[in-house]
């Protein structure tokens, strides 16, 4: 049985949270990942909206969820960096719970390591109390750049309830290999963003590339070997901005379309047997 998808809040690129339940359904996607208020990459200049200020939005969210079978897994957002107190979060974890979200994810902009495993071990306590679990992102852009930073901050955080999230354009642009990623302790691969790319580096920062990638399938990343070793009960999220063909003109629905059907189809040949690809 191929594994269920999940639509990411940056696939959408600003598609507000109704909008992107309505999407997810229509793409038989059953797992959302969202942020919480609209960020600056809005191709299509969709209406702004902040379900952290907006009561009614939340409520209006919820319904489309309960009427769609759709639901929150991933809550993206939550950021360390060196001058903000994590305790700031507790509003934006509330929201996340009242959203009815699984697991959080974190990311940290702190050059200090020790204080950045300190801020994860404080924003998994205050999920926790909500009911949420926490992962923690690595990236060439990020404090935590590669698989093993990540796995010794997983160890020094040291709660059942923290693991990985893996990015798969992060992985490998980290230098990582999906080798590397087999020798893992498989329960500590908590979720799997989804996109693929060049393997090098394509804009003149690391940036230009986050926000443009390509449909699964289409790029250079070792996909399949990588999710042939991701434990099968491991959530998927399409996490695919395509920015350059947005500002084309491609609407968000087709874009999506097309990373679930890539997503689909790397799923699908799992089952055909090893590949050397």
């Amino acid at each position: 049985m191929i594994r269920p998808l999940g639509i990411e809040h940056q696939t959408a690129l600003g598609l507000p949270p109704v909008e992107l339940v309505a999407l997810a359904a229509k793409l038989e996607c059953p797992y959302l990942g969202i942020v919480l208020s609209t960020r600056p990459c809005n191709p299509h200049e969709y209406p702004p909206y902040s379900l952290l200020e907006d009561a009614a939005l939340r409520r209006r969210m919820i319904a489309a969820m309960d009427d769609s079978g759709v639901s929150v897994f991933l809550g993206d957002g939550i950021v360390v960096y060196p001058d903000l107190d994590a305790r700031e979060y507790e509003r934006h974890l509330d929201v996340m719970a009242e959203l009815g979200t699984s697991q959080v994810n974190t990311v940290s902009f702190d050059p200090d390591l020790a204080r950045s495993v300190h801020d994860f071990a404080r924003i998994a306590d205050m999920a926790a109390a909500r009911g949420m679990s926490t992962t923690v992102e690595f990236a060439p852009s990020l404090t935590l750049k590669t698989l093993d930073a990540a796995l010794d901050a997983v160890r020094q955080v040291g709660r059942p309830d923290f693991g990985l999230l893996i990015d798969t354009m992060h992985l490998i642009r980290g230098g990582n290999t999906a080798a590397d990623l087999a020798a893992v302790d498989p329960s500590l691969i908590r979720h799997v963003q989804l996109s693929d790319n060049t393997i090098r580096q394509r804009g003149a920062v690391y940036r230009e590339d986050t926000i443009d990638r390509m449909v699964p399938g289409e790029g250079e990343l070792p996909l399949r070997d990588i999710l042939a070793v991701v434990p099968h009960d491991t959530p998927v999220g399409l996490e695919v901005p395509m920015l350059s063909r947005a500002l084309a003109g491609e609407a968000t629905e087709d874009g999506a379309r097309r990373c679930v059907q890539g997503a689909r189809a790397l799923l699908a040949m799992l089952d055909e047997g090893p590949t050397s690809r």
